[in-house]
């Protein structure tokens, strides 16, 4: 039985909402990495760190736009990429972002509550 009869494939308002919502938390990421790098001399972090967090932060863009367009993996390149940001900076650089783990909060309580009802309509 699908649940999910009467939904229409297109992208209501909750659905950009949620989406905006997740964008907003990954660009105060990004934000954080960006004021991390010009301050990467004073604080001896190494300039291969930001190669590989600024393309996680690509990445995790690049699942919003996919989520966007309806396609399976963002649904699942978001997350993970942003569990990554997440452990690179509390690794590399014993930082815990509050903003990644209000990012996964969102994904997983307004961002699937918009998706979910959607996937049929995900390629």
């Amino acid at each position: 039985m699908n649940e999910f009869a009467n939904e229409s494939p297109k992208k209501d308002l909750g659905f950009i909402l949620s989406l905006c919502a997740l964008l907003f938390f990954t660009l105060m990421g990004i934000g954080i990495d960006a004021d991390e790098f010009a301050q990467h001399a004073e604080l001896e972090i190494p300039v291969w760190y930001f190669y590989l967090i600024f393309a996680v932060d690509f990445l995790m863009v690049l699942g919003i736009v996919l989520i966007f367009f309806y396609r399976k993996i963002g649904v699942y390149l978001f997350p993970i990429a942003l569990i990554m940001h997440f452990l690179f900076h509390n690794y590399y650089l014993s930082t815990f972002l509050y903003t990644d783990v209000t990012n996964m909060f969102l994904y997983i309580g307004l961002g699937l509550l918009a998706i979910i009802p959607k996937f049929q309509f995900f390629k």
